[in-house]
């Protein structure tokens, strides 16, 4: 059973933490205001914030499939 059936969101935190000049953290592609947030953050909120988490890296220069 994945951690996410339990009722909880695993951190996208990759232990690379730098934010770009657009406040995005390069290891995890959350803004700072994201990462703040995270640990107060609903369950819902935590998948919507793993949305645009996705949408980032894929938007990223560096994303490969």
């Amino acid at each position: 059973m994945k951690s996410q059936d339990k009722g909880v969101v695993v951190s996208p935190c990759t232990n690379v933490c730098s934010l770009d000049d657009d406040d995005i953290c390069i290891g995890c592609y959350r803004t700072g205001g994201e990462i703040t947030k995270w640990g107060r953050a609903s369950i819902a909120e935590q998948k919507e914030i793993l949305e645009k988490v996705k949408e980032r890296e894929k938007n990223s220069p560096f994303y490969s499939e």
